[in-house]
């Protein structure tokens, strides 16, 4: 499931439930459920272990808030369409509204593709500033309640009627308090222990897929000069197990990622990281860290696996409990899809709210499957390129990827392939439709000659500054 076939936001079609529903966790696909549920619960309470930044910070409980981020268009219209007015807050605040191929390099199987011709949005800024104007914009329903720096110890279960009453945590003031609630959603991320808990009250535990990719980021942020908005990303290959991403956010900065695989330990000290840049493919996030003056030493971010919970396939599950966002599956993060995901699931909880709370865990289950198994082959299929990469691998990832290496290269002077793959990355569309007989034809079409149409003849200019 993608934005081109799930129903848009209605809040006219949210029915009253209850009197609490209770968020664990405080991140974007926290944020974002407190915002639907607002919408049935005459009060929503967010828990959070990490105490609430008042400005744009990272949480010490969310080391991956100091690597790039990008709003994928899923998410951005999404989060418009849930908070009217976000896309605009981001900008105000420093955050960058650019086209994905006219303002950016993007390198993979050898060369930089061409630029679309339609228009390819997104948004770019900190995932900090990101979080930042969720939480403002989530601070100003009065439903909502943020609570930072409480502990959550367990739910609160009724064991006769099989159901989650509420939650047992440690308050702001380390005092331990049970709060009662209609609705309690898990937004923990990878760290969710809602299956030891499932586990320990008898109830069967999902399966897990877990694709390891041993990949580890290193992130600087350095000086950009304010009339140069774009940015650069190179992927990693198999013979080149290195890639990047120089990303322009707030406060005139980029932020460098390099990323290696498979054993290729992404650099922590300066001169590595120097060395790293110039030794990849394209020479502008070389040449940048060696001009711009560095804002910030690098941090590092180890991400062993992509891992996936099938939680709708349960034949058991607790009432009036959900979980989502990274809790249920989370991403090789250098595909940017986090927080697009985290916002769709909202979406999902808002369509299944309007059926009431009868069933609603196995409901809501069995929608997210669809809106990430679109996100799964993106980014699992791409980690198997890697020989090395090990766990499940999805049906006909192999074929596949042959067939959108091809593309890649087709796309590098046909911007009507390049339209088409960043349709699908942005998780507008299914990553089927990059099999419609058009798409098909054009990457395998034969050619006689240079192409003549303006769209595939390589000319992009990428008007950066460089």
């Amino acid at each position: 499931m993608t934005l081109a076939n799930i129903a848009r936001y209605d809040e006219r079609r949210a029915p009253s439930l209850g009197q609490r529903a209770v968020v664990v966790g405080g991140s974007v696909a926290g944020l974002c459920a407190a915002r639907v549920l607002c919408d049935s619960f005459a009060e929503v309470v967010v828990l959070e272990r990490d105490t609430f930044p008042s400005t744009p910070a990272a949480r010490e409980g969310a080391p991956q808030t100091s690597q790039p981020h990008a709003m994928l268009e899923a998410g951005r219209t999404t989060l418009e369409d849930l908070f009217p007015g976000f896309e605009n807050a981001v900008q105000s605040a420093g955050g960058l509204k650019l086209d994905m191929t006219h303002d950016f390099v993007w390198y993979d199987q050898g060369g930089a593709v061409t630029e679309a011709a339609a228009e390819l949005p997104a948004l770019y800024a900190s995932r900090p500033l990101f979080e930042h104007v969720i939480r403002e914009q989530v601070r100003e329903f009065s439903e909502v309640q943020l609570r930072g720096g409480c502990h959550v110890l367990g739910y609160e279960h009724d064991a006769e009627t099989e159901r989650v009453t509420g939650v047992r945590f440690r308050d702001e003031d380390e005092q331990e308090t049970t709060l009662d609630a209609t609705l309690v959603v898990d937004a923990t991320g990878r760290q969710s222990r809602t299956p030891t808990w499932l586990e320990t009250h008898g109830y069967p535990v999902p399966e897990v897929d877990e694709v390891e990719v041993d990949v580890t980021y290193s992130t600087v942020r350095i000086e950009r000069p304010p009339n140069v908005r774009g940015g650069v990303l190179v992927a990693p290959e198999p013979q080149r197990p290195r890639g990047a991403a120089m990303l322009p956010i707030e406060n005139d900065q980029w932020e460098v990622l390099l990323q290696g695989l498979h054993g290729e330990h992404a650099p922590a000290d300066r001169g590595t990281f120097l060395e790293w840049a110039e030794s990849l493919p394209r020479d502008e996030i070389g040449r940048r860290l060696r001009e711009q003056e560095w804002v910030s030493e690098s941090t590092r971010y180890p991400f062993p696996a992509s891992v996936r919970r099938h939680y709708s396939s349960l034949d058991r599950f607790p009432k009036r409990l959900i979980v989502t966002g990274d809790a249920i599956a989370s991403f090789n993060p250098i595909y940017g899809q986090g927080m697009s995901v985290a916002a769709l699931d909202a979406l999902a909880l808002h369509h299944e709210l309007e059926a009431g709370l009868e069933g609603l865990g196995p409901r809501f289950f069995r929608r997210t499957d669809e809106i990430i198994d679109e996100a799964w082959k993106i980014a699992v299929g791409k980690d198997f390129v890697f020989d090395e990469t090990t766990g499940p691998k999805p049906f006909g990832t192999d074929l596949f990827n042959k067939y959108v290496a091809r593309l890649f290269r087709r796309a590098h002077d046909d911007g009507n392939l390049t339209e088409a793959f960043f349709r699908v990355f942005r998780l507008e569309r299914s990553a089927s439709s990059l099999l419609h007989p058009s798409v098909v034809w054009r990457v395998f079409r034969p050619r006689f000659g240079s192409a003549t149409n303006s769209s595939e003849n390589g000319s992009t200019s990428y008007l950066m500054g460089y």
